[in-house]
């Protein structure tokens, strides 16, 4: 194995790639906009791989609820004020007991940042 260097929301869609994620869906807010910049790239080299900006942050939990339902790996990823609005679809997912990856990429500074 080698070693590389690699930013981490890179080493985090990597491995969710490598995992079996196939389907990313996401909505641009900072700081995580690396991360769907870089599932957009991976995922267009995935069999049957899916990604989608969606129209908002409840579009795409919702996206991810429905690919969960459909058997296929799915991930999305915010930052704080993203991960609240998802809050419904999220509960959605724990109460079905579907699998899914949420990644909360957070800001630096104090509550709301500085």
């Amino acid at each position: 194995m080698t070693k590389k260097l690699m930013y981490g929301t890179h080493a985090i869609g990597e491995a969710a790639i490598q995992a079996g994620c196939t389907c990313y869906f996401g909505y641009p807010i900072t700081p995580q906009n690396e991360l769907p910049e870089y599932m957009s790239q991976r995922l267009a080299e995935v069999p049957n791989g899916v990604f989608i900006q969606a129209e908002s942050e409840l579009a795409a939990i919702n996206m991810v609820l429905g690919a969960s339902v459909a058997g296929a790996r799915a991930m999305t990823s915010s930052s704080s004020p993203g991960i609240s609005l998802k809050q419904e679809g999220i509960s959605f997912l724990a109460g079905s007991e579907l699998p899914a990856v949420i990644v909360n990429i957070m800001r630096g500074g104090p509550g709301l940042g500085n």
